[in-house]
């Protein structure tokens, strides 16, 4: 039997909102990071401002969110964090998937896409979901192709939906299939 929860180089752990908060308090900084977390104007936030905000978001129909934090297997460090949000409180068995590494020293190093490896071992084994979607700015390539590492496929996009210093941006819409993640995974 498998740790469900460990990758070759990250493992998924209990999420705890003021760990996360202390973390993104500090990464928040970096205004590029927030660039690539969300579409909104970045914005800086107290380390109470952000566990509260973490703590009402863990509250928010526990049975349908799945919210955990990224570990280094090296040495324990807090990577970041990935989220599991299932759509249509589990009729559909579809999921939205979201992930933040949140120091860029540690982005391109592989952390992100063997979280995500877990993540989708964890919805399709697991919770038995039949699709994981997510979305991500035209403007991170380094996040499509990790994506794309991990058998999401592109699905579609809006156009000149995000703008960004003076230029407009497609927003990226990929998924993955259980059947397509199965064949390719055989663990």
């Amino acid at each position: 039997m498998k740790d469900i929860f460990k990758g070759g180089l990250v493992r998924l752990s209990a999420f705890d909102p003021a760990e996360l908060a202390k973390a993104y308090t500090a990464w928040s900084r970096d205004s590029e990071l927030q660039r690539l977390f969300n579409s909104g104007a970045s914005a800086l936030h107290s380390t109470k401002a952000g566990t509260d905000f973490f703590e009402e978001m863990v509250k928010e129909d526990a049975t349908a969110n799945h919210f955990f934090s990224i570990h280094k297997l090296e040495d324990n460090q807090l990577l970041g964090d990935i989220n599991l949000n299932i759509i249509n409180n589990w009729g559909s068995r579809d999921a939205f998937v979201g992930i933040g590494i949140g120091d860029r020293n540690d982005w391109g190093k592989g952390y992100g896409t063997d979280a995500m490896k877990i993540m989708l071992r964890y919805a399709f084994t697991e919770l038995n979901l039949r699709r994981v979607t997510l979305s991500v700015f035209e403007y991170n390539p380094r996040a499509v192709r990790s994506y794309e590492k991990t058998g999401f496929q592109h699905e579609g996009r809006s156009r000149g939906a995000l703008l960004r210093d003076g230029k407009r941006w497609d927003v990226i819409y990929m998924g993955i299939l259980r059947d397509d993640w199965m064949e390719k995974n055989h663990d």
